[in-house]
């Protein structure tokens, strides 16, 4: 899909909806059926390297289990991206080249292997994993095999022929089974043997030794992939959020508009500078794409960091409706893991840190805003809004595909094929308009007069068509001033 910005002294060779977004010229969104959040996720089970929708706290379990064990972040980070409320959760699993899957070696009477057992995934869970083959209680001419976990039995097969290779075939061969694998050793004939409490081993997680690199090697999955908002599952550092930075400013400067959403480790959410740390980061950062947390919660007895809010962060601005706003969004969070000082909070508004803040009553978000702290050439204070930046990415989404589907390639290029789109484009507003993103008399598309009318400045070439939008844009009610008379 081609897309993205445009320059006059730059133009794009490949086809596609090029939108040159100015201050005075921003556009809007409809409400509605976005949503998608992705985390990279670190776990001791499930698939590695490749992209898997989560939707309830029931799904991260049976998909990663629900224990944080080697130094496992699937749990906490789609939890808490659940409770966001995002349409669509996809998780990432990473993991390094140490990663392995335990196996088990079962033998027949006379000790020869017969018959491999591997685990579907690499993780140290499947060590806890362990295999009793006995004669039927109720027939004793079939097998029970049993997979267990601790006390929990995962998996029975009852058989007649405990061969290597015909019970290799049953087990790979059965849906229930999502556990292991088989594999009949030899020539498959040997029959496999009784056992009780056959213990699988040499699993590895590969969380431990992870390095930046493999986290940099998630970007080139994510180019493929659709989505809203990335969160990571870590406090990363300075070299590993300036490469995920910049690769949001690419692949947003190329039209795939997502956010990223990042924060800091619980040391510094927590320390006597946690506010110069936030600042700190998002003044690295400074990009309109890109949230920066600065403050843990507290949910029961369960303490996060920021960085592990962020996926909160992610799933509550991907859930939103365009027409909403993250400010004084209410949180399911009984505290904060630091109370800000006034004085702080206001610091954190300018600087771009998006914090939450407890009222007394209820943990909220302070103000929606992104990392921007500097607007560049063409962009103003509404840039800083992370509603704003939504209402921005999701015209710009919508109008690349509707272009694609029914314009490029299909519609001739003259005045009544122009007149066409812009009808089309005028009928898509007033959509935005309804649903009150867009002013309803502050919109207007037309041909760019620097390229049309009596005395163009520019000519363009027979294919292109150039547009101006003008559309003023709404927000919510974030300061209310009042004047109180006494009589």
């Amino acid at each position: 899909m081609a897309g993205g910005t445009w320059e006059q002294t730059n133009r794009p060779v490949l086809p596609g909806l090029y939108m040159n977004f100015q201050a005075a010229a921003s556009s809007a969104i409809q409400a509605g059926t976005r949503g998608t959040v992705v985390v990279p996720i670190k776990a001791n089970w499930g698939p590695v390297g490749t992209f898997v929708e989560v939707g309830s706290e029931a799904a991260i379990e049976r998909i990663y289990a629900a224990n944080v064990l080697d130094n496992g972040t699937a749990y906490t980070s789609l939890k808490l991206a659940l409770l966001g409320g995002p349409k669509k959760l996809l998780a990432y699993r990473v993991a390094s080249a140490a990663a392995k899957a335990a196996t088990l070696t079962l033998k027949d009477s006379s000790d020869a292997n017969v018959l491999q057992l591997d685990a579907k995934y690499p993780g140290d869970r499947a060590n806890g994993f362990y295999v009793t083959i006995q004669p039927g209680v109720i027939d004793n001419t079939k097998h029970e095999v049993r997979l267990f976990e601790g006390n929990r039995m995962l998996y029975a097969l009852l058989t007649a022929d405990i061969s290597a290779a015909s019970l290799a075939k049953e087990i790979n061969a059965d849906e229930r089974n999502v556990w292991v694998t088989a594999q009949a050793m030899g020539d498959g004939a040997g029959v496999v043997a009784t056992v009780a409490g056959a213990a699988f081993k040499g699993g590895v997680s590969g969380n431990d030794d992870l390095t930046n690199a493999e986290y940099i090697a998630v970007q080139g999955a994510l180019e493929g992939e659709q989505f809203d908002v990335l969160a990571l599952d870590q406090a990363a550092d300075a070299p590993l959020l300036a490469s995920f930075a910049a690769w949001v400013k690419r692949v947003r400067g190329e039209g795939k508009p997502v956010m990223a959403v990042f924060g800091g480790s619980a040391a510094d959410d927590t320390s006597a500078t946690a506010a110069q740390k936030a600042a700190a980061r998002s003044l690295a950062l400074n990009h309109e794409g890109v949230i920066n947390v600065g403050t843990g919660v507290r949910l029961g007895d369960a303490f996060y960091s920021s960085a592990e809010t962020s996926a909160y962060v992610a799933g509550l601005i991907a859930g939103q409706r365009l027409n909403q706003s993250t400010t004084y969004a209410a949180t399911p969070f009984d505290d904060v893991t630091r109370r800000w000082t006034r004085a702080e909070q206001e610091q954190a508004v300018q600087n771009g840190v998006f914090i939450f803040f407890h009222d007394g009553r209820q943990v909220k978000a302070l103000r929606g805003v992104n990392t921007l702290v500097t607007p560049a050439a063409g962009q103003n204070n509404a840039w800083k809004k992370i509603r704003s930046i939504r209402v921005l990415d999701a015209i710009n989404t919508d109008l690349q595909r509707s272009a694609e589907d029914t314009y490029i390639g299909k519609v001739n290029n003259t005045e009544e094929g122009r007149q066409a789109l812009i009808s089309a484009m005028k009928a898509y507003l007033a959509l935005l308009a309804q649903s009150n993103v867009i002013e309803a008399d502050g919109y207007d598309v037309i041909l760019d007069p620097a390229y049309y009318g009596a005395a163009p400045v520019l000519k363009p070439e027979a294919d292109q068509v150039f547009l101006q939008w003008n559309v003023k844009l709404t927000d919510v009610m974030e300061q209310l001033f009042g004047t109180f008379y006494v009589q």
